[in-house]
């Protein structure tokens, strides 16, 4: 049986979960609403205020399915109540982020500024300017955006410049010694 599969998911006050025939599922809370289509072979039932996910057998494929399913489902119902942030930390010496409405500014050492729109249902602040923080409702949204603004300049090991997440460890590497008589 699926580790994670198996555990029951706990519906919290002010979210509503209905599952169409079609194996969609819909939650609602007060953040707002996700849904999610899950394989016709899982099985979703809502008990009360549990939700429990089964597959039909043992076979690999519904394996694999049966934990992917109930983490999903899990990270809705938490996306619509409590939401998700993911927190960057800009390193270098000019390096800087800047809002200007719904657009992102970044100073990144390149002959230009990186400018990106945020996208539907994420909102991005910026603190300060070496710190940005992603949220939203939709954990696969928040994650994805985060690390296209990593990919623009990702922590190099000598000086340890770039965008890392704030919870990242960058690991150093020595420079080069002198030449050797």
């Amino acid at each position: 049986m699926s580790r994670v599969g198996r555990l029951p998911i706990t519906i919290p006050q002010g979210v509503t979960v209905t599952i169409t025939d079609l194996n969609k599922v819909v939650v609602k809370g007060p953040l707002g609403e996700l849904s999610e289509q899950i394989d016709k072979d899982i099985k979703i039932e809502i008990d009360g205020e549990t939700l429990t996910v089964t597959r039909p057998s043992d076979n690999k494929r519904h394996r694999a399915l049966h934990g992917l399913s109930r983490a999903l489902i899990a990270n809705m119902v938490s996306g619509v109540t409590k939401g998700f942030e993911k927190k960057l930390q800009i390193v270098g010496v000019g390096y800087k982020a800047a809002k200007n409405g719904k657009k992102l500014e970044l100073q990144l050492g390149h002959s230009h500024p990186v400018v990106m729109e945020d996208p539907d249902g994420i909102t991005v602040e910026v603190p300060t300017q070496t710190e940005i923080i992603v949220k939203g409702i939709n954990k696969q949204l928040v994650g994805n955006y985060a690390s296209k603004i990593r990919e623009w300049r990702k922590p190099e090991p000598y000086k340890g410049k770039g965008v890392r997440y704030a919870d990242e460890k960058v690991i150093r590497k020595e420079g080069k010694t002198g030449k050797k008589k």
